[in-house]
């Protein structure tokens, strides 16, 4: 876009708007609701997302397709790396033992109804992206995109991370101030700034953790010398039809209950479990 300074001449202003969806986790509604939004939005140049595109969901192949058919680039995350290459586990953490439990059930489920090709575009994403907004003969901040962490999509960059430890995390991306550092792999989104450097997770599209169940994807946009800005969208989806398909499909009931809740298991003990003690 050109636009008149005050001497009359002409400069580019150098700004771009760009969505950012994390953790997909093979939820086709949300996945749908959130490209709906996206498109309905005039100012949005591009589309990226974070990885993770399946796992915990009944859509792998499905969300895989979709991400392909709109060419929406994006980096691995945890899941999607192991599951392209059978890794034992997927790389999760987990706090107690059902959580455990849950979390190998739906790898075994995942990894057992993978298509090939499904496998082979999991296997072809990067480790992460770099985005250069002002072009890449020009400085200026730039984005940088990971799963998890700079060092391993299966680091998890919480919220109460130390400056120290972030500070750590931002040279090991050879991040300069004024960059932004974007990921997801929590579920949780923040923002903070650590030497001049922003960090932001953009949440999860298909398995938020925060208490609120409606997809969230991030609004980042770079403006000539200003400091990035985002905005966290919340956007809500048919939660009735993935409960329908997590029940048909065989994965664990207590999928639709996280969904349901933004992120929060009732650990009371099922009649099953209360009567195998």
């Amino acid at each position: 876009m050109l636009a008149s300074q005050s001497d009359g001449t002409l400069h580019a202003e150098l700004a771009m708007k760009l969505a950012l969806l994390g953790d997909i986790h093979a939820n086709l509604p949300a996945l749908e609701a959130v490209l709906a939004d996206i498109d309905a939005r005039s100012d949005i140049h591009t589309v990226l997302h974070m990885g993770d595109l399946v796992g915990y969901g009944p859509w792998p192949n499905e969300i895989v397709a979709l991400i392909w058919e709109r060419r929406i680039p994006g980096v691995a995350g945890n899941y999607d790396s192991t599951v392209a290459t059978g890794h034992k586990h997927c790389g999760c953490r987990y706090e107690n033992s059902r959580q455990e439990e849950l979390s190998h059930r739906s790898y075994q489920w995942t990894l057992g109804r993978v298509w090939a090709e499904t496998k082979r575009f999991l296997g072809s994403l990067p480790f992460r992206l770099d985005v250069r907004p002002g072009g890449g003969h020009a400085s200026g901040a730039q984005l940088i995109l990971f799963h998890g962490a700079p060092t391993r999509n299966t680091l998890y960059l919480d919220a109460d991370r130390p400056d120290d430890f972030l500070a750590t995390m931002a040279r090991k991306a050879a991040a300069r101030e004024g960059d932004l550092l974007a990921f997801g792999h929590t579920h949780i989104p923040w923002r903070r700034e650590v030497d001049g450097v922003h960090f932001l997770n953009v949440g999860s599209v298909g398995k938020p953790k925060d208490g609120d169940w409606r997809a969230a994807y991030a609004l980042v946009e770079f403006d000539d010398g200003e400091s990035p800005t985002s905005e966290i969208v919340r956007v809500e989806y048919d939660l009735d039809r993935i409960a329908v398909a997590i029940r048909e499909s065989g994965l664990p009931e207590e999928f639709s209950q996280l969904l349901r809740t933004g992120g929060h298991l009732d650990e009371t003990p099922s009649a099953d479990d209360l009567t195998n003690l």
